[in-house]
């Protein structure tokens, strides 16, 4: 064959399913019946963090600041510099333990991956996270839970200065949250996520929280790109137009076809007070409109939000 016949052929783009993410109602409830102490503390720390699971387990004591002078204050925070991670055996004899900071006991010789603490796979993933105050009192409390098993252990217990240590100080592997995740679901016939969308459902709920501040959220989520954080945006767009579709049904169809900005008005208000109110509505919506535009952020996230449509 003289020509290879696909050598000028387009090449379909790989087509990529938006995961479906709990909002804050649901999630609120599923830590109200989540009856697991260390399934609970995963959940808020994934959510308030902004974390992947890896570096949720991968956090350790040292870590974390959460002295009662910074929960005071405000300032508790943890500092996410690895995460856990299992392994291929082979895969570490070829990249020479290159950036794995501990590999732990193997609890069978048999096993052909091992368990290790590594460092991150990016630079921006390295980053320090400020803790809401019941967050930060939830690790207060799990902390001093730790303390008499340690005591009644003693030796036996394998201290790591893991936050999720399991109940021999050994990590608490993501198949085991993955599993805990799942009967929660299952017993409380909540939607079905995977516990990585829990990462999601935080970067949106921060976004609709700061009005758009993307850098910020950036920050905490430690995504490398802007671009990245954006796509979450795409879960607020979806709430927003699902308002619109209801806001449009009660002014246009239920109100007979009336003026969405005098609907609200009420009939025995004088004209020119309605309209001197609506006058100022129009200003106010104005500079509200105004306001968000003036931040660098928000216009990089309208720029890409246009190219999309």
């Amino acid at each position: 064959m003289e020509k290879n016949p696909a050598m000028y052929a387009t090449v379909p783009k790989a087509k990529t399913k938006k995961r479906d993410i709990w909002d804050a109602p649901t999630l609120f409830h599923a830590i109200e019946v989540c009856e697991d102490e260390r399934l609970k503390l995963a959940i808020n720390l994934a959510f308030a963090c902004s974390l992947r699971i890896g570096e949720l387990l991968g956090l350790t004591w040292d870590c974390i600041d959460i002295s009662p002078e910074s929960i005071a204050a405000g300032k508790a925070f943890i500092y996410v510099n690895k995460e856990l991670q299992r392994v291929n055996k082979n895969a570490m004899k070829t990249l020479e333990k290159k950036d794995v900071l501990r590999v732990f006991p193997e609890l069978r010789e048999s096993n052909k991956t091992v368990l290790v603490l590594k460092k991150p796979k990016t630079a921006t993933s390295t980053r320090k996270i400020f803790l809401p105050k019941t967050v930060a009192e939830m690790l207060v409390e799990w902390k001093k839970d730790q303390e008499p098993t340690k005591e009644t252990l003693g030796s036996e217990y394998m201290d790591f200065d893991l936050v999720m240590a399991n109940g021999l100080g050994m990590p608490t592997e993501q198949s085991r949250i993955t599993a805990l995740f799942a009967e929660l679901i299952e017993k409380n016939d909540l939607p079905k996520v995977v516990f990585h969308s829990l990462r999601h459902s935080s970067i949106t709920y921060k976004l609709k929280l700061n009005g758009g501040d993307i850098k910020s959220v950036q920050g905490d989520s430690g995504h490398a790109q802007a671009q990245m954080v954006t796509d979450q945006y795409s879960h607020i767009l979806d709430d927003d137009r699902r308002n619109n579709a209801q806001l449009f049904e009660n002014a246009f169809y239920s109100g007979a076809g009336k003026d969405p900005a005098k609907a609200e008005a009420k009939e025995d208000v004088p004209q020119d007070q309605a309209d001197a109110e609506q006058t100022e509505t129009t200003q106010t919506d104005a500079e509200m409109l105004l306001k968000p535009l003036q931040k660098p952020e928000l216009a990089v996230l309208l720029k890409t939000l246009a190219k999309s449509l």
